[in-house]
C-alpha cells in the first residue's frame, strides 16, 4: 500500500468513476483499478463495488476513505509548513469563491494582506457549487471557501461572518422605488429574476420566503447576484438580493434597492477543512475578511469567526494590480510582492 494508493482511491471515491479518474491523472482505467485493487488485497474486503456505469464505494470503502482524507490533507498541511519554513516565511492560500465574492467581500482584504504578507500567493478559483467546494477542501486541492453557510457536511467546517439582510433591486421608475422598506404581504406574487434553484442562495430565500407565507414567480434566471442587480437596473425586472458590501453607492444610480426586513437574513461565511489545521497565512487572510467586513480595521487580537453580525456597509475597492486569469482554470493568481531587499 502507498500514498499515492490512497491519493487514487480518495479520488475515485469523489468522482463515483473509474475512468473520470483516470482521464483526470491521464492514465489507462486499468492503472486506476490496480490502485484499489492493492487496497483490497492489503485489507483483505472489498472497497468498490463494480457497477454498469461507475462505481459505489462499499461500508469498507467508506471507513477508508474517511481515515485517507484525513491522512492525506494532514500530510499535505504538514508538506505546505516545512516548504515555508525552508522558503522562510513564504508560501500560499488557495481560496474558492463564488463570482461576485472578490468584488463585494474581499478586495480591500486581498490589497491589505499584500502589503502584511507580501511573500504570500494568493490563488482564487470559481467553483460551480458548494458541494465542489467541499470536495476540494476535504481532498486538501483548496485551503478556504466563501460560501452561503447551508446544512452541516461531512469533515467540512462551516463558520459564519456576516448575516445579509435581504434587498429587493428595482429600476428607479418601478413602483416600490421610492418605498422605505416591504412588508412580506406585500411581496406576495411578485415576479422575480432568480439564481439558480439548485444554488444555496437560492434554498435559503425560498426558506425565508415560506416561513413568512410569501410566494414569488420567476421570469428570468441569471448565475450571480451581479447580474441580477444589472438586469434590475436596465428595468428587465426585481431581483431579491443580499445586501451585499458596496451596494449603498450603487443605489446612486438608475438602481433602487428597498431592505425587506420579514425575510430571515443570509449568513455567509468560511468553510474549511478544520479551522485549527489552517497554514498560519491561510488563517490570516481569513482573519483579516472578517476584520474588515465587521467594521473594524486595524483591530487586533483574535478574530471569533463563529457568531456574524448584519453587514454590508463597506465599500469595496478594485482589484490588486497585477491579478491574472488562468482560462480553463478559471483562476486568479496574484504572485507574490517583489523581495524589498529586507
Amino acid at each position: 500500500m502507498t500514498l499515492e494508493d490512497l491519493r487514487v482511491f480518495v479520488a475515485v471515491c469523489r468522482a463515483g468513476s473509474l475512468s473520470a479518474v483516470a482521464r483526470e491523472l491521464g492514465c489507462t482505467q486499468s492503472a486506476v483499478s490496480q490502485h484499489v485493487k492493492r487496497l483490497e488485497r492489503e485489507f483483505g474486503v472489498g472497497l468498490l463495488e463494480r457497477r454498469p456505469r461507475g462505481v459505489a464505494v462499499t461500508q469498507a470503502g467508506r471507513i477508508l476513505e474517511r481515515a485517507a482524507r484525513d491522512g492525506i490533507a494532514g500530510l499535505d498541511l504538514a508538506a505546505r509548513e516545512l516548504r515555508d519554513l525552508v522558503d522562510g516565511g513564504r508560501g500560499y492560500v488557495r481560496l474558492a469563491t463564488g463570482a461576485t465574492t472578490v468584488r463585494h467581500f474581499m478586495s480591500d482584504a486581498v490589497v491589505a494582506f499584500r502589503e502584511r504578507h507580501p511573500n504570500v500567493n494568493l490563488e482564487f478559483r470559481t467553483v460551480s457549487s458548494g458541494r465542489g467546494s467541499f470536495d476540494a477542501l476535504a481532498d486538501g486541492t483548496l485551503d478556504l471557501a466563501w460560501i452561503t453557510l447551508g446544512p452541516p457536511v461531512r469533515g467540512i467546517e462551516q463558520r459564519r461572518v456576516v448575516e445579509l439582510p435581504w434587498m429587493l433591486a428595482v429600476r428607479e421608475d418601478d413602483e416600490f422605488a421610492g418605498r422605505k422598506a416591504l412588508s412580506a404581504g406585500e411581496l406576495d406574487g411578485v415576479r422575480l429574476i432568480r439564481l439558480p434553484p439548485n444554488s444555496t442562495s437560492a434554498a435559503h430565500l425560498d426558506a425565508a420566503c415560506a416561513e413568512s407565507g410569501v410566494r414569488f414567480a420567476y421570469d428570468t434566471s441569471v448565475a450571480d447576484w451581479d447580474t441580477a442587480l444589472l438586469l434590475a437596473e436596465v428595468g428587465v425586472g426585481r431581483a431579491v438580493v443580499p445586501a451585499l458590501p458596496g451596494l449603498a453607492a450603487t443605489g446612486a444610480g438608475a438602481l433602487r434597492l428597498v431592505p425587506l426586513p420579514d425575510l430571515r437574513p443570509l449568513p455567509v461565511g468560511w468553510a474549511m477543512r478544520r479551522w485549527d489545521a489552517l497554514s498560519p497565512p491561510a488563517r490570516a487572510f481569513a482573519e483579516l475578511v472578517v476584520e474588515l467586513r465587521r467594521g473594524r480595521p486595524g483591530g487586533g487580537g483574535q478574530v471569533e469567526l463563529r457568531q456574524g453580525r448584519p453587514g454590508g456597509d463597506e465599500q469595496p475597492g478594485p482589484l490588486p494590480r497585477g491579478a491574472r486569469t488562468h482560462g480553463g482554470e478559471q483562476a486568479v493568481r496574484l504572485p507574490r510582492r517583489p523581495d524589498s531587499g529586507a
